[in-house]
């Protein structure tokens, strides 16, 4: 990869965590809770299953289940 697509990568990557963190300013602690395991319980569940789809959106699933009773 050159220089200028570095660049315009990391650029794009610290545009998208900016806009990321301010739709989340309006989230109540349950709901960010629950999007976190959310995200959490879908990386952990394709690491587990060799990438598999359903692996990750049943990690997915089960970890917004948890973020969501942890976050109450």
């Amino acid at each position: 990869m050159n220089a200028l697509n570095s660049k315009k990568l990391m650029s794009i990557l610290v545009l998208t965590c900016a806009m990321s963190m301010s739709a989340c300013s309006s989230m109540s602690t349950r709901d960010k809770a629950t999007a976190a395991g959310a995200a959490i319980g879908g990386v952990a569940g394709a690491v587990l299953t060799g990438g598999s789809g359903i692996g990750t959106v049943g990690g997915a699933a089960v970890g917004g289940i948890i973020g969501n009773q942890v976050g109450k």
